[in-house]
């Protein structure tokens, strides 16, 4: 039995691995390319150049490799490149790179993203990230591994998310995520650490507690980000999770949210 339904609109450019499926009235366009495994539902929309990997989920009327929504746009042939196990829910939309962002909106392996959610153009996501319904990312954000982003949250363009980090429902985003935090409201602020996440993902005992400490400094000893930045560097240790919350805030390009 073909894994093509007949109302299909499959673009002769396109290439599509033998058992990928597409559902009822889909629209695969040119440029498209679309690895082993991949489950296409019905009202499913993907423009190219669009690269899919591997064993991706993607439900009805999610629209897929559209042009950037960047009025700077003049229609040349940038790129949005999707990983493996990906699972992307109804009416979600990821949309292609821009030239001066670099070409490539990335979306990596394992990631869950609910309906509604939207990536937008140049953004460069990890792995294993939640995106919650409505979460919508502004362009040229980083999303880096393991960051849950609650329903609603609303993330600034050129914005950079830490890995770990929890974002919370209905939140206003607009600079630097840590790692390892909690943040909510809008404006967002700091409200921990991601202590389950992190006990979660196996992250031991004396990370955790070192990654206390560094909170403190950052976010309740008083000083300066400057000098709070400072004050761990001079006392790093070999504690690599700390080491990458300072190295992470030190190097933030729009400050972080306090």
């Amino acid at each position: 039995m073909s894994l093509i339904h007949p109302s299909a609109i499959i673009d002769p450019t396109a290439k599509l691995a033998d058992n990928v499926s597409v559902g009822a009235f889909s629209i695969i366009g040119a440029g498209v390319e679309i690895g082993t495994g991949t489950w296409i539902g019905p009202h499913v929309v993907i423009d190219g150049p669009t690269v899919i990997g591997e064993n991706n989920k993607i439900y009805q009327f999610s629209s897929l490799g559209g042009a950037p929504q960047d009025i700077s746009y003049k229609d040349e042939p940038t790129r949005l490149e999707i990983g493996n196990d990906n699972v992307i829910r109804e009416n979600c939309t990821l949309s292609r790179g821009t030239v001066h962002g670099g070409g490539v909106t990335r979306f990596g392996n394992e990631n869950y993203m609910m309906a509604y959610a939207h990536v937008a153009h140049d953004c460069q996501v990890g792995n294993h990230v939640i995106f919650a319904n409505g979460a919508s990312l502004g362009g040229h954000v980083v999303i880096e591994d393991r960051v849950t982003l609650a329903g609603f949250a609303l993330i600034h363009q050129f914005v950079r998310v830490g890995m770990f980090s929890f974002c919370g429902m209905g939140c206003g985003i607009s600079k630097d995520v840590p790692p390892y935090l909690i943040v909510a409201g809008n404006p967002a602020s700091a409200h921990g650490l991601n202590t389950i996440g992190l006990k979660r993902n196996g992250i031991s005992t004396d990370s955790i507690k070192g990654l206390r400490a560094a909170y403190k400094t950052i976010y309740k000893s008083g000083l300066t980000l400057a000098d709070a930045v400072a004050d761990l560097k001079a006392n790093a240790s070999d504690n690599t999770e700390v080491n990458y919350f300072s190295d992470f805030i030190a190097n933030a390009k729009r400050s972080i949210v306090r």
